[in-house]
């Protein structure tokens, strides 16, 4: 069990925190490029000589100035990281703006290439991806419920009810959830998703970051110069979003065009590359009814692994028992829905 406390929790009694069970604390340390919490240095000190582990989040501000300015601003004022085993990693608090519109005016493209880049930032500068502090309803709302996080940073998800419910897409397991403002602790409480071996591990940088999708070969990394049905995937997926490309499987100047173009409208890298958060970002999840290129992928790569479908981009009785027998046959869940990790599946083997 844990905590995370800001200003508004003043002094903490710390070794009363410890002996009423808590193991990890969350510290409002910054917000924007101009404040720094005035109980910060208290609470951050103070939780780590009481023994648990600590890390430190920022409350973003996107209509204030850049997701790297923020970052920058963040990591110089408490915000690092070191592989003690007692630091956690530094998180974003980004959520319902309490000054004024819900996404601070900023487009759900723009929100994205935001946090990318107070993302990229922190890591650059810390070695480590923040920890990204959501409700899946705000991550819907103002980022299109982008999927392209969850391959790299770990998620804290507040929901206050008897479960997390329904996570942000491309998360396939929260890493900490909220879930009440107030109780045993001072400030929000927040439970970790694993045990005390895992939450060390998570902040010595070698565990939960994020927890493991079901088992599968990975996603697969594609680029220019490849020949493969991971490619023709591509394709199917980059026409889905409005490419036109022919489906040939082979990863030419126009797939390389294509998936640029695609990288820079959703907030990601511009590489050309298809790696974990392109991949997380493109998959559409389809099931019986659904209709189009990403259905024609997934008909592609189900003959691929010894189906015998018609490849014709409709989702009928005979694809649904194509995809559920392929799931039960890989440790997946059996629902027929092609999801994040039936695609991570079928992809990368």
């Amino acid at each position: 069990p844990g905590l995370d406390v800001s200003g508004w929790q003043g002094t903490v009694d710390w070794p009363a925190v410890r002996s009423a069970g808590a193991t990890f604390a969350y510290v409002k340390a910054t917000e924007g490029t101009d404040y720094v919490s005035p109980d910060f240095s208290d609470q951050y000190t103070g939780s780590a000589n009481a023994g648990l582990i600590r890390g430190a989040y920022h409350f973003a501000v996107p209509d204030n100035s850049s997701g790297a300015a923020q970052a920058d601003y963040f990591v110089s004022h408490g915000g690092g990281w070191s592989a003690d085993g007692k630091t956690l990693p530094p998180a974003l608090d980004i959520e319902y703006n309490p000054y004024g519109a819900t996404c601070y005016g900023l487009s759900q493209s723009a929100m994205v290439s935001w946090i990318r880049s107070f993302s990229d930032e922190v890591h650059a500068r810390t070695g480590r991806y923040p920890t990204i502090y959501t409700t899946t309803d705000w991550w819907t709302t103002c980022t299109g419920n982008n999927a392209g996080f969850g391959a790299t940073n770990p998620l804290w998800v507040a929901r206050y009810s008897s479960g997390p419910g329904t996570l942000p897409a491309g998360w396939s397991a929260q890493t900490i959830w909220q879930y009440a403002d107030s109780g045993t602790f001072p400030g929000d409480q927040d439970s970790f998703n694993g045990s005390a071996a895992a939450l060390q591990a998570f902040a010595g940088g070698t565990g939960g970051t994020p927890p493991p999708p079901p088992p599968s070969a990975g996603w697969p990394v594609v680029q220019q110069g490849q020949t493969s049905e991971a490619v023709r995937a591509v394709q199917y997926l980059l026409n889905a979003h409005g490419s036109a490309l022919t489906v040939d499987g082979a990863f030419g100047p126009a797939t390389n065009t294509a998936v640029r173009s695609y990288q820079s409208a959703h907030g990601l890298t511009v590489d050309g590359i298809v790696g974990p958060a392109t991949w997380g970002s493109l998959i559409v999840t389809v099931q019986q009814g659904s209709s189009g290129s990403a259905v024609s992928a997934v008909q592609h790569e189900l003959d691929a692994h010894g189906a015998a479908l018609t490849v014709d981009g409709a989702f009928g009785p005979a694809t649904d028992s194509a995809v559920r027998s392929y799931q039960s046959a890989h440790g997946l869940t059996v629902d027929g829905i092609v999801g994040p990790a039936t695609w991570e599946a079928l992809v990368g083997s």
